[in-house]
């Protein structure tokens, strides 16, 4: 095992495309990090550099402290699964967890040992003598995984493992990885698209858009306390709700002109940010998470936000409620089902100022404390 470290990394394509800018990143020894963004975002180029299947342009790349920009993908003892799994279909599961030993010329009855230990541990033993194309995509995925840990690898790289397989699946390995991450202790980067993957299963998460890093935290933080509105909308299922807004003080609280209304927030916003009256003229979004609309009863008169119910989404005992606010913003609740919404209904939401985000200008959030 190893810690690895991005220091000013860039890749520039020949074309003079910049996938990746100025990547500063520390990845711990033995952690799962997960790396997540949309498509295009430099996720898979930053993970394809540390295995050593694309050149890094300028920068540095250290495996356990050793510089590592120039050496070789086999020299640099890394494990990576594919999306496609690679295996090769000629050869028996155990012939594809063999192969990475016998190209290492590993004694033959050390190949046979070790391959049969990450069979037991992946529960691949009653599949050893069938081909991959006899098999479930799940089994696939944990052969494909079987190949890679069998080399003991320093770390383990998995670039969208999960994408081919069926939603109960997905929820399945995403389990399996985990646990396996756990038992195994090897540092392992993980890349998806799919923030709901990312949650659940990295130690850390590092977000990316348009080849530059957003921020890297816990899930936990990441969703309490993003620090720009692209990781806040990104972070979180449904989207967090971006809704133009003018801030202004009001004897020792704030006000917020939002969506044609005012919501007087008082001091509920002071346990959250740091100054959160002084830097009342620089606020021109406030974020509202669906879950976190209340009971507009709850809330109090001068703390709703009413609205036109446009669709819902029935999910047992909750509903998505999508409606439009006064000034037309779109916005989406996660309500209780008790008190069902249909569409054209007229309601109302309650905001509590202690759940709000408040972003500038720039899509930058206000400090938090």
């Amino acid at each position: 095992m190893a810690d690895i470290a991005f220091r000013g990394v860039n890749k520039i394509y020949p074309n003079g495309f910049k996938a990746v800018h100025n990547l500063d990143l520390a990845i711990r020894d033995g952690e799962f990090l997960v790396m997540v963004g949309p498509s295009g975002c430099g996720k898979s180029t930053t993970l394809r550099m540390l295995a050593g299947l694309e050149d890094i342009s300028s920068g540095d790349l250290l495996i356990g402290g050793e510089r590592v920009n120039g050496l070789h993908p086999r020299a640099r003892n890394i494990a990576m699964v594919f999306q496609s799994y690679a295996l090769y279909p000629h050869k028996t599961v155990q012939g594809n967890i063999e192969f990475p030993l016998r190209m290492a010329k590993v004694p033959k009855d050390e190949v046979k040992a070790r391959a049969l230990k990450v069979a037991r541990m992946l529960e691949l033993e009653p599949l050893l003598h069938r081909k991959p194309g006899l098999l479930s995509g799940g089994q696939r995925q944990r052969v494909a995984m079987a190949r890679a840990l069998v080399r003991d690898p320093v770390a383990f790289l998995l670039d969208e493992p999960l994408s081919n397989l069926d939603a109960k699946l997905r929820v399945q390995m995403r389990a399996e990885i985990a646990a396996l991450q756990q038992r195994t202790g090897t540092t392992t980067v993980y890349v998806t698209h799919d923030q709901v993957e990312a949650m659940t299963m990295g130690d850390r998460v590092a977000v990316f858009k348009e080849g530059r890093l957003q921020q890297v935290d816990t899930p936990q933080q990441l969703f309490e306390r993003p620090v720009n509105t692209f990781v806040a909308s990104f972070i979180g299922s449904p989207s967090m709700n971006l809704i133009a807004s003018h801030v202004e003080p009001a004897g020792d609280g704030l006000v917020l002109s939002l969506a044609g209304e005012r919501i007087a927030v008082g001091h509920g916003l002071e346990a959250r940010f740091d100054n959160p009256v002084g830097s009342a003229g620089k606020v021109t979004q406030i974020g509202l998470r669906p879950e976190d609309a209340v009971d507009p009863h709850l809330a109090g008169e001068g703390r709703r936000l009413h609205g036109r119910v446009v669709m819902t989404e029935l999910l047992g005992r909750e509903q998505m409620v999508y409606l439009d606010l006064r000034d037309g913003t779109r916005v989406v609740a996660r309500l209780h089902a008790d008190h069902r919404a249909h569409a054209g209904d007229e309601i109302a939401i309650g905001i509590d100022p202690a759940r709000l985000y408040l972003f500038r200008a720039d899509g930058r959030a206000l400090a938090y404390k």
